[in-house]
């Protein structure tokens, strides 16, 4: 797993820092190290899932998010954003929420997507999907 070039990190990634499986948080905490990019998508599914699943309060949420716009380069989602996303969807033919993901990550100008819910090994427009928990991190 080469984190020295330019990624991506989905939310499921952010989502393990606050697992209870050691292996899972441990790598999302290697791959949080290198500073990825997430999306303000990826944030707002952050606090989504923190509240819905995690069961946790707004504040404890709100204050893990805030930690990953700390140590994450946030980018946005902007109409160049959604229509990319159009494109991706219709010609992959993936979900909406993922073609968005991938546009984010493209448009951010990274190599690598880490993410556990595409299919590992998978390109996209010079655009790579690596699932980070099919191999310990190097």
């Amino acid at each position: 797993m080469n984190v020295a070039e330019r990624c991506f990190i989905d939310t499921n990634i952010t989502v393990y820092l606050l697992s209870n499986d050691p292996d899972k948080a441990a790598h999302a905490e290697y791959l949080l190290a290198a500073r990825p990019c997430i999306s303000v998508q990826v944030l707002n599914e952050f606090i989504s899932v923190c509240t819905r699943k995690l069961g946790f309060n707004r504040v404890a949420a709100h204050e893990n998010a805030r930690a990953l716009m700390t140590n994450c380069e946030v980018v946005p989602v902007t109409a160049a954003t959604v229509e990319r996303a159009m494109l991706l969807g219709e010609r992959y033919c993936l979900s909406h929420w993922d073609a968005l993901i991938l546009a984010s990550a493209q448009l951010a100008g990274c190599g690598v997507l880490y993410s556990e819910d595409m299919q590992d090994g998978m390109q996209f427009d010079g655009l790579s999907i690596c699932n980070p928990f099919g191999s310990k991190p190097a």
